[in-house]
């Protein structure tokens, strides 16, 4: 048997590597050996471990949609907590899940001044977000972990997906902003940056809710 260290593979951008038959105590230590500061995501599920390099214009859409979706919370003052790319685990599930973003909003109030997560007694994240550039991400472990909401974004289009009797369901609408057109308006508002800038996008974006959000209550 041929036995390599982490430090001898390499992951191009764009590309990811699959490990089969991975045990707990084997993805626990490759964690720890990747440590906490780098590029890479990992998701692990059913003992098949996967360590994914995104590619750099995977950065952008998803600092773009974290911030436009921190307007949205904002502008309707609903209180939320960010915990961005954390490793969410549980052993008894076999699951694990590195996110691009992810936010507690329901669940915020929980989760005040937590550095240490624990999903046998911590919820896990209520909206995770997740860009796909290259290839999709698995949402096998999301699923055993619970996690409600899905933001998928890939080939220029945001797809939402509602856990639904432990299996995603695609959803034209976001449950936690029902009276809201979610995918108009984060696809319209994300292509406004790629063409006019981020900065004049985001602005545009504030306004938009504004202008819907009083008309609720007219």
């Amino acid at each position: 048997m041929v036995t390599l260290q982490l430090r001898q593979i390499t992951v191009p951008p764009g590309h990811r590597v699959l490990f089969e038959q991975v045990s707990w105590s084997e993805f626990e230590a490759i964690l720890a050996e990747l440590g906490e500061h780098r590029l890479t995501r990992v998701a692990y599920f059913n003992r098949t471990l996967e360590i994914r390099m995104p590619l750099p214009e995977h950065e952008k859409p998803k600092i773009i949609i974290g911030d436009l979706l921190k307007i949205l919370l904002d502008e309707l003052d609903i209180n939320w907590e960010p915990f961005g790319s954390t490793t969410f685990k549980r052993q008894d599930m076999m699951a694990g899940i590195e996110p691009d973003d992810c936010f507690y909003i329901q669940n915020y109030a929980r989760m005040i001044g937590k550095e240490r997560l624990d999903l046998t007694v911590d919820p896990p994240p209520d909206l995770a977000i997740e860009i796909d550039v290259t290839s999709k991400t698995q949402l096998s472990a999301y699923e055993v972990l619970g996690v409600p909401e899905i933001w998928r974004y890939q080939n220029h289009r945001l797809q939402i997906y509602v856990l639904q009797s432990g299996t995603y369901v695609e959803s034209a609408i976001s449950p936690t902003f029902p009276n809201f057109p979610v995918i108009e308006g984060i696809s319209q508002f994300l292509e406004m940056g790629r063409v006019s800038g981020t900065s004049q996008a985001l602005r545009a974006f504030r306004r938009w809710v504004r202008e819907r959000d009083s008309k609720l209550f007219e």
